[in-house]
């Protein structure tokens, strides 16, 4: 069983995603990035992954979720870590109008 921590059931639309995505630094969409590529990650193996250091990760995923782009989970095999994976944006080429 996954325990789904904060605000996954968001009602913000995959467009308003993208548009909020844009307005983040570099190292955010980075993270965001990676989660695209091989999510569920931790910290620690996002930090690896994307070869930025522990504060800049921390603060990237801080920025993420409030605005409400990655999604927060327990992560059983050791509950003091959390596992973040990215909800879906839509770019202006997907949009239908």
């Amino acid at each position: 069983m996954v325990v789904f921590a904060g605000r996954s059931g968001s009602n913000i639309s995959p467009q308003k995603r993208f548009e909020r995505l844009l307005e983040l630094p570099p190292s955010a969409k980075l993270v965001y990035r990676v989660l695209q590529e091989d999510a569920p990650r931790t910290q620690r193996q996002l930090r690896e992954e994307s070869l930025l250091p522990a504060r800049t990760t921390r603060d990237a995923l801080t920025k993420l979720k409030e605005q409400e782009l990655v999604e927060e989970r327990l992560y059983v095999p050791d509950a003091r870590k959390r596992q973040y994976a990215p909800l879906p944006i839509a770019r202006p080429e997907d949009w239908s109008e």
